[in-house]
């Protein structure tokens, strides 16, 4: 049986809470949680196992606060918060059996996935059920703006405005030339990458000097990193996450190519520190706009150190900002009928950890936007 975080009023479900995503078992027979006309239950799906776990189980975790904070005061419309946990590894192939199995499990909503490889698996799936679904940080463009998916929804923007922002970033206060793009190939890094060459070349400042994909998961980068020194790039724009980046930042070094690395949300994490160790200082990258002044930001970060003992790791703030969206949204609906929550979602301002919030017609939250940010001492710190 998987693992089930079903908080009650008295916060009783912190014993015996343990991750499917890394093959622990709940010993509760009675947490089987399925919808029933007392619970809401809700999905939450994303990497809560592997290398990017690190990207997926802080919006587990934001997910269990609010249900926590709902439940105490009594859910939703009366009904108790249920969260129902899901690993998919951020690997397309898990995805769709996440999703099936949330499903046929009969979930009223999902938050994730996290990953947007993943997370275009998984859509159809959740579609065709008729099931609303909100990402904190699956990023890729065509997610909304192809119009494909009326259920889903997120609450970061999108690679577009991303790769643009890396782009003009390195332009502009870099004062860059000659630039190598690269990317891991999938519809996360290689959107943030397409979108940082188009405005290169629409901005005609800097040379695209090399654009290349390399496998994930790769030990020696060392022929793409020969590649880029002989490109004679002042600059390298990478799009993907942070395994393939901080080995490709430490052979850069190895070589002797100390020139500005520039990427994304998916290597603005402090795994990607821990890993590239004296080689990430000064590597940048963009990220969701943090505001850190922000009460409902505040206190979430407050209670995450209270519950699990550590700071919220990457996408917390976004991940906690679709978990208030999402109950908010069936408040106000006074169900979890699809097409209510999904007016709701688009209609109803929430106040959020990222700002007061609502999503326009293709399902992004208005006002989203990315800063940058660069490794300083060990630490990601704003930059702009």
């Amino acid at each position: 049986m998987k693992s089930r975080w079903i908080m009650t009023v008295a916060g009783m479900a912190m014993a015996g809470l343990l991750l499917v995503g890394c093959g622990k078992k709940d010993e509760d027979k009675n947490a089987n949680a399925t919808a029933s006309s007392d619970k809401i239950v809700i999905g939450v799906a994303g990497a809560h196992s592997g290398d990017l776990a690190s990207y997926g189980l802080p919006t587990l975790n934001a997910a269990k606060l609010v249900a926590k904070d709902l439940n105490a005061k009594g859910g939703i419309n009366g009904k108790q918060v249920v969260i129902e946990p899901m690993d998919d590894q951020c690997k397309p192939e898990l995805a769709t059996n996440a999703a099936t199995k949330l499903v046929s499990e009969k979930v009223n909503l999902v938050i994730g996935h996290i990953c947007s490889g993943a997370t275009k698996a998984a859509l159809p799936i959740y579609k065709d059920a008729k099931i609303i679904v909100i990402s904190p940080s699956a990023t890729s463009t065509e997610l909304t703006q192809n119009g494909e998916y009326p259920n889903f929804f997120r609450t970061i923007s999108y690679d577009l405005v991303q790769g643009k922002a890396g782009a003009e970033f390195a332009v502009s206060t870099l004062h860059v030339k000659k630039v190598a793009i690269i990317h891991d190939k999938g519809d996360y890094g290689k959107g943030f990458a397409e979108s940082a060459k188009k405005a290169l070349e629409d901005g005609k400042v800097a040379q695209v000097a090399m654009f290349e994909g390399v496998t994930p998961g790769g030990v020696d980068y060392s022929a793409v990193v020969q590649k880029i020194k002989n490109s004679g790039a002042d600059c390298v724009l990478f799009g993907g996450y942070h395994p393939e980046a901080s080995k490709i930042i430490i052979q850069m070094h190895q070589k002797g190519l100390m020139i500005p690395f520039v990427s994304d949300d998916g290597v603005k994490d402090d795994t990607f520190i821990k890993t590239a160790g004296k080689d990430a200082e000064g590597v940048y990258a963009t990220g969701p706009q943090i505001l850190a002044d922000n009460a409902i930001y505040k206190k979430a970060f407050a209670d995450h150190k209270k519950e699990f003992g550590t700071e919220p790791g990457a996408f917390f703030p976004q991940a906690y900002a679709a978990a208030l969206a999402l109950t908010n949204a069936v408040a106000k609906a006074g169900s979890t009928d699809f097409d209510k929550v999904a007016a709701a979602l688009r209609s109803e301002y929430v106040e959020t950890p990222v700002g007061k919030i609502k999503f326009d017609a293709k399902g992004d939250a208005e006002g989203a936007s990315f800063s940058v940010y660069q490794v300083k001492s060990g630490k990601y710190e704003l930059v702009k």
